[in-house]
């Protein structure tokens, strides 16, 4: 059986498909943060969309990095899962 992460790394030698990937970077890292905020407040994403008066399909598509979000939204996100929001730059 053919793993994800193996389809993501015969994939990653196309140019096309790998410039894609870089291009949605930023989108995969928010993701990442938000499923990593909800896994280390112990919630299910019901949980945090109720915490956050949401639904939990709001919470999926955030996870997911398919919901273009708002700074608003992820210090909702943020104070619902007892942590503190924190934006930086960093160079290139």
């Amino acid at each position: 059986m053919t793993t994800l992460d193996t389809l993501h790394r015969k994939w990653m030698k196309s140019p096309s498909y790998a410039a894609e990937h870089e291009a949605l970077e930023p989108e995969f890292k928010v993701a990442a943060a938000v499923i990593a905020a909800r896994t280390q407040a112990g919630l299910t994403q019901q949980e945090l969309a109720k915490r956050m008066q949401a639904k939990q399909t709001f919470v999926a598509r955030l996870e997911s990095g398919s919901q273009n979000t708002t700074i608003k939204t992820l210090e909702r996100l943020a104070a619902a899962t007892g942590l503190h929001l924190h934006i930086s730059f960093q160079p290139a």
